[in-house]
């Protein structure tokens, strides 16, 4: 976490003045902070051959756009957090994490296990993320490691990802930066319409956190964690199971118009 940068989280933190917890920056984009931290880790440790016993990865950021006006650069950016940056941590703590048979703790998204309309950069690192768990699961099963996936729901408005500020400035420069054809084609009254349908997406959801924070802690704490925790409301829940339990067509003729 930006220590340096003297975030508002890092305060409080510290604050608590608790001799169980430190802050520590880490960027999980490099592999040299990565590595800073497992031996910031592993020297807090009372005895490292005992291994380390949880890990949640919980880095990420999020922006929108139809494929078109999305540019491949953005694609690679979310990517490089979302999934590269939790491929990188988990690979970097595995030895200890191995050594205490602990856990893994992946949060993903409801957006990991069904798509959306204006949301491909997240979507697909999240899906990412979720293959490189169940593949992770399969390869710890036999070590003692157990892991597990968090598939919040919409908490947009807990964890002000997006302001109308920040909408705005995604959309001005999503728009400065399209190619000439893609503009002409779709217009600047359709682009505005999508625009405007994201703000009102990004100003719903909880705002209550605690039932992410319930999964994480029985993912991390309980004898037998589940393999999925679904923190959403029910509508949400109800739509992941239409769409990842019935036909496509199905599905299209409901949430697609």
């Amino acid at each position: 976490m930006p220590e340096d940068k003297g975030h508002d989280g890092v305060k409080e933190l510290d604050s608590l003045n608790s001799d169980r917890l430190r802050t520590v920056q880490l960027n999980v984009c490099s592999s040299e902070e990565v590595e800073k931290a497992v031996e910031i880790v592993r020297s807090s440790l009372k005895d490292p051959e005992k291994g380390m016993w949880g890990l949640v990865n919980n880095a990420g950021i999020s922006t929108f756009g139809e494929v078109e006006f999305t540019s491949l650069e953005t694609y690679k950016q979310v990517a490089e957090v979302n999934l590269w940056g939790t491929v990188r941590m988990t690979k970097s703590f595995l030895p200890l994490i191995r050594r205490a048979k602990g856990r893994v703790v992946n949060i993903s998204s409801m957006l990991g296990r069904m798509a959306n309309p204006a949301r491909s950069p997240y979507c697909i690192t999240k899906f990412g993320v979720e293959a490189f768990s169940d593949c992770l699961r399969y390869e710890m099963y036999p070590l003692g490691v157990k892991v597990s996936v968090v598939e919040p729901g919409n908490f947009i408005a807990a964890t002000s990802l997006y302001s109308p500020e920040s909408i705005q400035a995604i959309a001005k420069k999503m728009w400065d930066e399209l190619p000439e054809v893609v503009r002409k084609d779709y217009g600047k009254k359709y682009f505005d319409e999508k625009i405007a349908k994201m703000e009102t997406y990004c100003s719903s959801g909880s705002t209550d956190t605690s039932p992410v924070i319930d999964a994480v802690t029985h993912a991390l704490t309980a004898t037998t964690p589940y393999t999925r925790y679904h923190p959403m409301d029910y509508y949400w829940w109800l739509r992941m199971q239409i769409m990842t339990h019935l036909p496509g067509a199905i599905s299209d003729m409901i949430y697609i118009r």
